[in-house]
Parts: C-alpha cells; structure tokens; sequence
C-alpha cells in the first residue's frame, strides 16, 4: 500500500462530500489511502479496495506466524520431515 502524502491525501468532510467521485477515483488511481478530517482532527480514512484485502491478508499472514511461533515455543510443533508425512497423507486419501 502506498503511504499517504500528508499534503495531497488529506481533506476535510465537507471538501470530500462536495467531491466524493473524484476523491473515489483518486484513491483508485494512486492506490493511497484518503484521510478525511472532522472538526480539524482525523475521523476517517478511505481506501482502495483491493488494498484493503491485501492489508487484512498481511495481517492474517502474520497472526499465523505469531501463532505458530507461540506453539512452537510450547513444544507443540513438529519437524518439517513429520509435517509432509501429515500433508501428504492427507492428500492421498
């Protein structure tokens, strides 16, 4: 995800209600998120779809990893020989 420019990508509510398709369209464009501000202070922020699904996917990827760690850590891990004997077991039914 590109990062927002702080001097482009931030308006106030009422500028993006009076220009809501062309705010759509820059954020599908540039792929930077849009921080819309309320009474001065940030009250939201609008993004690109697909970049959306790519942050939660990240971040899925990484409380996986977090997960496994922890487990390992346990001793609830197995080797990597014992994990494709499971895999391919599981497959070959």
């Amino acid at each position: 995800m590109q990062r927002i420019q702080l001097d482009k990508d931030v308006k106030s509510l009422s500028e993006f209600r009076s220009k809501v398709t062309t705010f759509l369209d820059h954020v599908h464009k540039t792929k930077r998120p849009l921080l819309i501000t309320q009474n001065g202070k940030s009250s939201a922020v609008l993004m690109d779809v697909s970049e959306y699904e790519s942050i939660i996917g990240k971040m899925e990827l990484l409380q996986d990893i977090q997960l496994a760690k922890s487990q390992i850590e346990k001793g609830k891990g197995v080797s990597t020989s014992e994990a494709k004997t499971i895999i391919l077991n599981r497959i070959n039914k």
